[in-house]
């Protein structure tokens, strides 16, 4: 698929990802916004009665991280298990927000937990895709020591996804973080070598890497802003694109 003339793209299916600390409710004791829930999954059912195939990888970070917890002497194996459960806590809101404007859902989790969430089997993920059902794949990869990042690139490589779009705070990568230098560049369009070489954090460097390895391409957005979701799909307004520039 060529991405130099933005405005004739066409994604079939996309995989979005969304961090845990996107969900969670600034200055509240709620670990989860319900109005961001509510917009996010509007413009998710926007996309979806627009014919595209969806997957959602979400975080846990508004819950449990699992770097965190190890700094309190919490086994980093066991805390990230921890942070694997809370991802599945998010999967299950987003899934039920998601019903409850009618569209079809099914959870698959890398932890089995059967009573709220299919095992995650890729065949029937395609299928369920194929079927007009978004997929919330929860649990991350499975394994402690891989970030939900890994999970959203290894899913959408195995899903034959077209894309991820990874839904931020800012508005797309910049040199610096934006929110402490105000002189921080703004890239557009950046490669997968340079980020990596720059040592750019919007995204680990092991998801980079394997997103490069199978030239899975990324869009990160300001998840925040009304309509940017759709926006980000057809290359418009503030974002970055990242690929083999």
């Amino acid at each position: 698929m060529s991405y130099k003339n933005i405005e004739t793209i066409k994604y079939s299916r996309i995989l979005l990802k969304l961090s845990g600390e996107a969900l969670m409710q600034s200055g509240e004791k709620s670990c989860i916004d319900p109005d961001f829930i509510d917009q996010i999954c509007q413009e998710i059912k926007d996309i979806y009665e627009n014919g595209c195939q969806i997957a959602v990888v979400v975080g846990g970070g508004n819950i449990c991280r699992g770097a965190t917890m190890s700094k309190i002497g919490i086994d980093r194996a066991n805390a990230d298990y921890m942070g694997m459960l809370a991802t599945i806590i998010n999967a299950i809101a987003i899934q039920g927000k998601l019903e409850n404007y009618g569209v079809a859902t099914r959870v698959q989790s890398a932890i089995s937990m059967p009573p709220v969430a299919e095992p995650y089997i890729r065949r029937r993920a395609i299928r369920h895709m194929e079927k007009g059902r978004v997929v919330i794949f929860s649990g991350g990869t499975g394994n402690p020591f891989f970030t939900t990042d890994s999970a959203a690139i290894l899913r959408a490589i195995e899903t034959n996804c077209d894309i991820v779009l990874k839904g931020t705070q800012v508005d797309g990568v910049y040199s610096a973080d934006p929110k402490i230098y105000s002189n921080a560049l703004h890239y557009n369009n950046i490669s997968y070598e340079k980020i990596i070489q720059n040592g750019l954090h919007f995204m680990d460097t092991a998801a980079v890497a394997l997103a490069q390895e199978n030239e899975m391409p990324i869009i990160v957005f300001n998840v925040h802003k009304q309509g940017s979701l759709k926006n980000a799909l057809m290359h418009q307004g503030n974002m970055t694109f990242i690929g083999n520039l």
